[in-house]
């Protein structure tokens, strides 16, 4: 007589998580992440020695994750794995569920922008709009927001404006009066940091900034904290050359920390420039 095996809800959502990443791994194909055919494949899709290596974690503990064995997932390593297997968004959050893992902040915010809040940002052009988290994630933006800046040609787990301005040297270029934005970004950045200090997704922030931007790493040892204000701020499109914008600040509730930043021109040759754009 056999004893049947009750499965536990976390053996349960392991072996769908396993079940997930191999679906998700056959359907992408060498070409598509840019690897070599190498000739023909017993089983569709890539190999796991193939996702490890691109998503920089070990054969083996790649392996051991889609065996559905026991073993933790970093958001850094979902996030890279994600990556990898060019998951959508909501393939993506549905990843970090089966992994038992905490949203990351721009996963978890971009359920705020719902249908209603990007009808307003269609509704604000020729305005530039976009919509952003206290992590400064950009989770939404309009048709003129992307004409600004050029959103649209940055991938979407590199928006996030702080690591944008310091990394980028064309997000930067786009900004004229950066030496004295900066300063002012990054201690509105720290203030906001205090009731996240201990979250992953904000820590791996300061972390990457600090390894890749000296100029990031000085101003964040100087401990200066700043409340958001509404400003004036210049930008130099390659095209429509010095734009000058007043910004508003405008957040989605009172405990909110989603925003809608609106850009309204601040001169009549700005306001000229976007009609005729």
């Amino acid at each position: 007589m056999t004893t049947a095996v009750r499965m536990s809800a976390d053996e349960i959502r392991r072996a769908e998580l396993a079940a997930f990443l191999r679906s998700r791994r056959e359907r992408i194909s060498p070409e598509q992440v840019g690897l070599p055919a190498g000739g023909r494949r017993r089983t569709p899709g890539l190999r796991r020695e193939e996702v490890a290596q691109l998503a920089g974690v070990g054969v083996t503990w790649y392996t051991w994750l889609e065996q559905g064995r026991d073993i933790h997932a970093s958001e850094q390593v979902l996030i890279a794995i994600a990556r990898t297997l060019q998951l959508d968004q909501h393939e993506r959050s549905h990843l970090f569920t089966l992994a038992g893992a905490p949203e990351p902040p721009m996963e978890k915010d971009c359920k705020v922008v719902t249908p209603q809040i990007r009808a307003i940002l269609d509704q604000l052009e020729p305005f530039p709009a976009a919509v952003q988290n206290a992590r400064t994630d950009i989770l939404a933006y309009n048709r003129t927001y992307d004409w600004l800046m050029d959103v649209g040609s940055v991938p979407v787990e590199e928006r996030n404006s702080m690591l944008l301005a310091f990394t980028n040297p064309r997000w930067r270029a786009r900004l004229r009066d950066w030496e004295d934005g900066l300063p002012r970004s990054v201690a509105q950045f720290r203030a906001s940091m205090a009731e996240h200090v201990a979250e992953p997704g904000w820590k791996a922030l300061v972390k990457r900034l600090r390894r890749e931007s000296p100029e990031f790493e000085a101003i964040w040892n100087q401990h200066d904290v700043q409340p958001m204000r509404n400003l004036t701020k210049c930008f130099v499109h390659p095209e429509a050359g010095l734009l000058s914008f007043d910004y508003t600040h405008l957040w989605f509730g009172r405990r909110s920390e989603v925003r809608l930043t609106t850009y309204t021109p601040a001169d009549s040759e700005t306001a000229a420039k976007l009609a005729a754009r």
